[in-house]
């Protein structure tokens, strides 16, 4: 299950919930968990990709809705 279903403090952020699962996938994959890589080295090599991609859909889509300004 998810990691924000579970109890724990509130994270009032934006998108906080992919946040927390995609700082998981992260942080628990063997690249950083058996190589000892850093996250940001996993990244490169493609690994989480699908949080990563649906983390920043998430923050482009509050990023869009915050620019649409109305004109008549």
């Amino acid at each position: 299950m998810p990691k924000y279903y579970e109890d724990k403090e509130e994270d009032t952020r934006a998108c906080a919930g992919i946040r927390e699962d995609f700082k998981a996938c992260l942080l628990q994959h063997d690249c950083v968990v058996k190589e000892g890589k850093m996250p940001s080295e996993c990244l490169k090599e493609g690994h989480c990709k699908a949080l990563q991609t649906s983390f920043f859909e998430c923050k482009r889509s509050m990023v869009s809705q915050s620019a649409v300004v109305t004109v008549r």
